[in-house]
């Protein structure tokens, strides 16, 4: 298949959060015929009077049917979804013929779940592309971008972290982790980060031997081998909310390998309470 133009007609498949905003606003901005596919009755504010494809999970041709006469063949996955609770009775003969494979992929990492489901849309002849491809901005650049800078101590922590979050994505468990003073506090997992930092900010006080030293990070990594048109990590404005909360000094993202939803709110929140973020580049190798 062909390498995929800037004006070619979108299908965004929409969870929450702001990148299928993003998204939407984008192809809005640039002229580039675009639908929002939305599962489950989820219904954002932010979608208004643009075009629409209601879809249920159980049937997944008549989702095909309708991208096809819209001329939809480039897809992108964009916000989070929660994995459905599927009613059998409901199944269309695709989903049936898809079963086999699909239900015991989703009794396993979000990897391997989304590596199936992309390869159901390709097996009807489509193509799916990163939301960085769609707007190539959203990746987080390389070196400190806030006033707040770093202690040798953070760096330290960084590497630690960026460490433990890599080997988490090797099991397919999570792309995060907090470290604070070589300590790990938390480790990402189906929770998601708001979950992880939440129970950091519950239970990191025992754990810092020092009151005065470093505060601890949030680190965040791809999975190694991951399919970067899927799923890439993402912060913004509201991670460094919860951040904050859980009393840490900073965020530290891969460069080029974290979704950073609007730059410049999320710097300007980071200064406003204080913390540093920063892209760190990272030798290992991973799959794009």
């Amino acid at each position: 298949m062909g390498a995929v133009l800037g004006t070619d007609p979108l299908a965004i498949v929409a969870g929450d959060g702001d990148l299928p905003k993003l998204l939407a606003e984008e192809c809005t901005r640039t002229g580039r015929k675009h639908v929002v596919v939305l599962f489950a009755g989820f219904s954002p504010d932010w979608v208004g009077d643009r075009a629409v494809i209601f879809a249920e999970f159980e049937k997944p041709a008549r989702l095909f049917k309708a991208l096809k006469k819209g001329g939809f063949q480039n897809i992108t996955f964009a916000g989070a979804m929660q994995r459905p609770q599927l009613s059998w009775l409901k199944f269309d003969l695709k989903f049936w013929r898809l079963a086999p494979k699909l239900l015991p992929a989703m009794k396993s990492g979000d990897d391997v779940t989304l590596r199936t489901i992309t390869a159901m849309f390709e097996s009807e002849g489509m193509q799916i592309i990163g939301a960085h491809d769609v707007l190539e901005s959203l990746l987080a650049p390389a070196g400190i971008q806030t006033i707040a800078k770093l202690s040798k101590a953070d760096w330290v922590d960084i590497k630690k972290g960026l460490d433990i979050a890599q080997a988490s994505g090797r099991m397919d468990v999570g792309q995060g982790a907090v470290v604070a003073q070589g300590i790990c506090l938390g480790v990402e997992s189906i929770q998601g980060t708001d979950a992880m930092l939440g129970f950091v900010a519950e239970t990191r006080m025992p754990f810092r031997l020092d009151a005065k030293g470093a505060k601890g990070v949030l680190c965040k990594v791809p999975k190694p081998g991951q399919d970067w048109r899927v799923d890439l990590p993402s912060i913004g404005a509201a991670t460094m909310v919860e951040a904050w909360k859980a009393g840490l000094a900073g965020v530290a993202v891969q460069a080029g390998g974290v979704l950073v939803l609007g730059l410049d709110e999320t710097i300007a929140k980071a200064d406003e309470l204080g913390l540093f973020l920063v892209g760190v580049a990272r030798d290992d190798e991973i799959a794009k």
